[in-house]
């Protein structure tokens, strides 16, 4: 009794196949080989330490000025000024192209310019993640950050569908339209 494995040999003739579909032999099985290719951009420490930055920093934000670390909404609001609020959203959007400038000038191999991307795509991913962080309410600083941590439900949904809907992206674009890293 039990479930009954598929020797990999053909799990493997099976999805080279051409007679199979094309989106099912998209579907890899998982390799029981090491690939050292997987693991070279696996960098726990330095998450670690960037998450509890970005926590801290919106922590931060909150205790001292009352206000959500909602990146789309500071940059809605230092682009339509308002009365008294418009300096400090300003000095954050600085800081954070000051910090990632800082970082990789300090550590230039650790950001690499990608190639041979179609740049439609890539404008037509901006406008559609701005669109959808004002459809949303939010973005994924402020609803998956922010929100999430005092358990928003309405965060927790949103930072649900942006999940769901980054996964079906990588697919299309990987799967059905042959779009490749």
């Amino acid at each position: 009794a039990g479930i009954r494995s598929v020797p990999r040999a053909d799990a493997d003739v099976r999805r080279n196949d051409s007679r199979w579909p094309r989106i099912a032999r998209s579907f890899r099985l998982p390799s029981t080989r090491t690939n050292a290719n997987e693991m070279e951009n696996f960098t726990p420490v330095s998450a670690l330490i960037g998450g509890g930055l970005i926590g801290v920093a919106a922590a931060m934000l909150l205790w001292l000025n009352g206000r959500i670390a909602g990146v789309s909404g500071i940059f809605h609001g230092a682009l339509t000024p308002q009365s008294g609020g418009t300096a400090w959203q300003v000095l954050f959007l600085l800081g954070l192209v000051a910090g990632a400038t800082l970082y990789v000038s300090l550590n230039p191999s650790a950001y690499t310019p990608r190639a041979g991307f179609p740049v439609g795509l890539l404008a037509l991913g901006g406008v559609l993640v701005g669109f959808g962080t004002r459809m949303g309410g939010g973005c994924t600083s402020g609803h998956g950050v922010c929100g999430v941590a005092r358990l928003s439900i309405r965060s927790l949904a949103a930072t649900a569908i942006f999940v769901a809907v980054g996964i079906a992206t990588v697919f299309v674009a990987r799967h059905l339209l042959g779009i490749q890293p």
